[in-house]
């Protein structure tokens, strides 16, 4: 075994989160970040963000831009990294390296190459005789017994003979870069990272990285590797689940309506569809509808035509996916916190202060993590019924700005503020009032067949004629309100000496909505407005009565 061991924490604590900007965070990066930045701010440390874009084939200012994006709207601040200072509403460069913050700049390991940083250290191991060139490529030799401590998984020994050398720079055809394992250790030595906490896929590459720090004289820090997470089925939640369920779901369809119908509703959903532009790659696809069909490739442009022209919403897997789905960023952070660490008791709800607070690796299991939905479906609910009523508007109206603007066309402002307060005991998340409420958009709609039978059809039609009436009355009414629509329904029980108001506001509800669920009939009858109230009774009698 070598000799040296990992060091024992210092002070003062530095960690970091290092993405490969190849596309966007995925839910298991965002709480790697989480943790580091947690462990960071308890110790009054320092926390980094670094830009690993050694793969020029893959790497886009795109992605960089989106990690950077998704990790402000979480509320993850850093200390060293691209800047300004992150939540700056000015509009900046993350590459401008005049403005990264931090006294270790660059920050992007494509800069850090440029300077000549890496090359210098090959050159170090190349001379001592620990490193050769194979070709053009330079290997380092992993001749020696490497042992090291990981503060979640424990004691690692691994003998010579398991181990083989690894390359650590391209050849000419990859531009003569560094390979992650040689940039990310030089890295983390040179900007003083005490601990380097990351994904447990990583746990088989620390060999290299310990051995890369002897070689070079680098102190190790400690490295700390997290569980994975897992979706309910045990399969790991990774980001081909959007792609499978995208598949999943075309290849339904096909087998229902035939190719012909598939490659047709691709069409609809995309105006080029000879040159489609991949929103996952950034660069224009060269994959046709059927290799995305046979599983040839994950197209995150297939992904979004299929799920846009099908009318389906993939799996949460990456953080702009929960942005867009509606869920809150703090409860979203509080959510991962629980995956794969506890702050030793039953508390489950709690704010980042109180994680900052209670962080410890010490509590971070082997375990794998699963990842459930209705956990964090059931957090987020819980919050936004606790809201107030106008913070609850403003963030909705806010998403609806952003993802849904047809509902503020149509119900204008100051409709919206009733929609909102509709919808808020109901809502999972911000997007649930989008679904809830859909017909108040979207005027063609089927209808329950449960809910027309039991509010429309049965005792020979009863519901239908109550309807015919009805409407009657509400073609008259010329103060068109909510007060006044709820007055003008207990009138019309009264009048005709119905039951309850559900005789009237049932029926109404599968007229106006295609089902017996809606807000109360009044405010969805203002909002609505009189004359599609009216249309849409009349389609409702024709369309339902025999």
């Amino acid at each position: 075994m070598t000799a040296q061991t990992d060091k024992p924490p210092v002070s003062p604590i530095v960690t970091r989160f290092a993405p490969s900007p190849t596309g966007n965070l995925h839910i298991g990066g965002a709480r790697t970040a989480l943790f580091a930045w947690a462990f960071a701010r308890k110790h009054g440390g320092q926390l980094i963000l670094r830009i690993e874009d050694t793969d020029r084939a893959r790497s886009t200012p795109q992605s960089t831009q989106g990690i950077i994006r998704d990790l402000q709207w979480l509320g993850l601040d850093w200390d060293q990294g691209p800047g300004p200072a992150p939540g700056s509403c000015e509009k900046w460069d993350p590459y401008d390296r005049d403005s990264q913050l931090g006294p270790h700049a660059p920050y992007f390991q494509s800069q850090r190459h440029e300077a000549g940083i890496y090359d210098k250290l090959i050159q170090k191991l190349l001379d001592s005789g620990q490193a050769y060139e194979d070709e053009d490529t330079v290997r380092f030799r992993m001749d020696k017994d490497i042992a090291f401590n990981d503060v979640v998984f424990g004691p690692i020994n691994i003998k010579a003979a398991d181990l083989e050398d690894f390359i650590i720079r391209k050849g000419e055809k990859g531009g003569r870069l560094p390979t992650f394992h040689f940039a990310v250790t030089v890295d983390d030595a040179t900007m003083g990272v005490t601990h380097v906490i990351r994904g447990q896929e990583h746990l088989a590459n620390t060999p290299k990285h310990a051995a890369l720090c002897d070689a070079l004289g680098f102190d190790r820090p400690q490295w700390v590797h997290l569980p994975s997470i897992m979706n309910a089925d045990g399969s790991k939640m990774s980001k081909r689940d959007k792609a499978k369920a995208a598949r999943k779901a075309a290849k339904t369809y096909t087998d229902e309506h035939g190719e012909n119908a598939y490659n047709e509703m691709l069409l609809q959903s995309h105006p080029e569809p000879m040159r489609f532009f991949d929103t996952g790659e950034n660069r224009p696809s060269t994959f046709t509808s059927t290799d995305f069909l046979e599983g040839r490739t994950d197209s995150a442009m297939y992904v979004s035509l299929i799920c846009n022209g099908l009318g389906i919403t993939p799996p949460e897997i990456e953080v702009d996916d929960f942005n867009r789905s509606g869920y809150l960023p703090h409860i979203l952070l509080n959510y991962i916190a629980l995956l794969g660490w506890n702050p030793g008791d039953d508390t489950e709800r709690f704010d980042m202060q109180f994680l900052i607070e209670h962080f410890d690796l010490a509590r971070i299991g082997k375990k794998n993590s699963q990842f459930d939905r209705a956990k964090l479906a059931k957090f987020n609910a819980e919050a936004l019924a606790e809201m107030p009523a106008e913070d609850f508007y403003c963030i909705l109206i806010d998403h609806f700005a952003n993802y849904h603007h047809e509902y503020l066309d149509k119900l204008n402002y100051a409709g919206f503020r009733t929609f909102a307060a509709a919808y808020q005991a109901r809502s999972q998340t911000l997007d649930s009032p989008a679904q809830l409420g859909r017909f108040f958009v979207y005027g063609e709609f089927e209808y329950n067949a449960k809910a027309v039978k039991k509010n429309l059809t049965k005792n020979d039609g009863e519901g239908l004629n109550v309807l015919r009436e009805f409407r009657d009355e509400l073609a008259s009414c010329n103060d068109w309100t909510a007060d006044t629509l709820h007055s003008l329904i207990e009138s019309f029980v009264e009048k005709h000496q119905l039951k309850n108001m559900g005789s009237v506001a049932q029926p109404l509800r599968v007229a106006l909505t295609g089902s017996a669920v809606s807000p109360e009939i009044g405010p969805t009858m203002a909002l609505l407005g009189k004359e599609a109230v009216l249309n849409r009774i009349d389609r409702c009698i024709k369309t339902v009565s025999p």
